[in-house]
């Protein structure tokens, strides 16, 4: 890489929604990892005084950045009709907590062009992308700044455009991992990837001359070391950290990782229109057939996940994990990231 080396096996993978606090990325930090603060779901400006936080605390940290899908922020007259169908039909679990769906609203995340713009002004030593690539002038123009930029990918098609488009490094993201997908190509969907994520590690290696970090179902040292041997340069990992004191997540998320009567992860649109693997609760059995449409269903689910979240019920929030979920641990964060470095 041009600019910055990953001279740690354990990143820290950017969670949005509170969980990537800029305390977080902190302690991962100075437990011999690397963190990313996440840009999703934030404004510019809350991303700049997150970035002021991580640089006042003198830590080594990356900005992660959700690339707008347009497709999908300017859907047919038939996407309507099928997000206003899937908002009437969460009317029930609104009633529940005594809030109202609100109306749909297509948006591109807070301001993608402000988030870069930010990042150009004020550059980071990496930044990480999601959902999609940028252009390649803006690839150009945040590596003149002094930025590495890495894009998230999830078979060897992606790896390759994302090579093309001048990505200095790659994520690559196995269906097995927690939260969003970070699938872009038209039509995928989760399944038809290699049985583990070692091997599509092994897969995009022999596609792409970059380094990669391995993403999915890192959930303990021996994982680490798997992913290491097939050729990534480190593990990015999310569900072995987010019980961890110092994550932001909400206490009822971090319980549910621990409660037995969660049994599975599926991965699921109900809760933002895009495919995020999730312990398996009402919510996600209950819409099943939640349509494509990010982030418009995030919109319309969010009163739903914070009424859910203040009344306690972990039915109706969305609870990601990722495959390896039984094994993220409670307490401070240097001893999780110790167990996954050292084990």
């Amino acid at each position: 890489m041009p600019h910055a080396e990953i001279d740690t096996r354990i990143i820290a993978a950017p969670m949005a929604g509170g969980t990537s606090t800029p305390g977080f990325v902190s302690a991962v930090h100075r437990a011999g990892g690397l963190g990313f603060l996440a840009a999703g779901y934030k404004s510019a400006d809350a991303v700049s005084a997150e970035i002021r936080a991580c640089r006042d605390a003198g830590v080594r940290f990356g900005v992660n950045v959700f690339v707008p899908d347009h497709a999908q922020l300017n859907p047919s007259p038939d996407g309507v009709a099928r997000l206003e169908e899937y908002r009437g039909s969460l009317g029930r679990d609104a009633g529940r907590y005594g809030v109202t769906v609100p109306p749909l609203v297509l948006d591109d995340d807070d301001a993608w062009q402000a988030k870069i713009d930010l990042l150009l002004q004020h550059p980071v030593e990496l930044v990480s992308f999601a959902f999609g690539l940028p252009d390649s002038a803006v690839v150009e123009a945040l590596r003149k700044a002094g930025s590495t930029v890495l894009a998230t990918v999830t078979s060897r098609a992606e790896a390759e455009l994302a090579a093309d488009r001048g990505a200095d490094a790659l994520v690559v993201q196995h269906s097995s991992a927690g939260a969003h997908s970070g699938a872009f190509l038209p039509g995928t969907k989760p399944g038809g990837m290699p049985p583990s994520t070692a091997d599509l590690i092994r897969e995009v290696a022999a596609a792409v001359d970059l380094p990669l970090i391995a993403a999915g179902a890192v959930s303990d040292a021996a994982a680490v070391r798997s992913v290491i041997a097939a050729g990534a340069v480190a593990a990015q990992v999310g569900t072995a950290l987010l019980r961890t004191d110092e994550s932001g997540a909400r206490q009822l998320h971090k319980d549910a990782l621990g409660d037995d009567r969660f049994t599975e992860t599926t991965p699921t649109r109900a809760f933002t229109g895009r495919y995020a693997r999730a312990l398996v609760n009402d919510f996600v059995r209950d819409h099943g057939d939640a349509p494509e449409g990010y982030p418009a269903i995030h919109h319309l689910t969010a009163p739903i996940r914070a009424a859910a979240a203040a009344a306690g019920d972990q039915e109706r929030l969305n609870l990601w994990a990722g495959q390896g979920w039984r094994s993220a641990r409670t307490g401070p964060v240097a001893e999780a990231v110790a167990a996954l470095l050292n084990g």
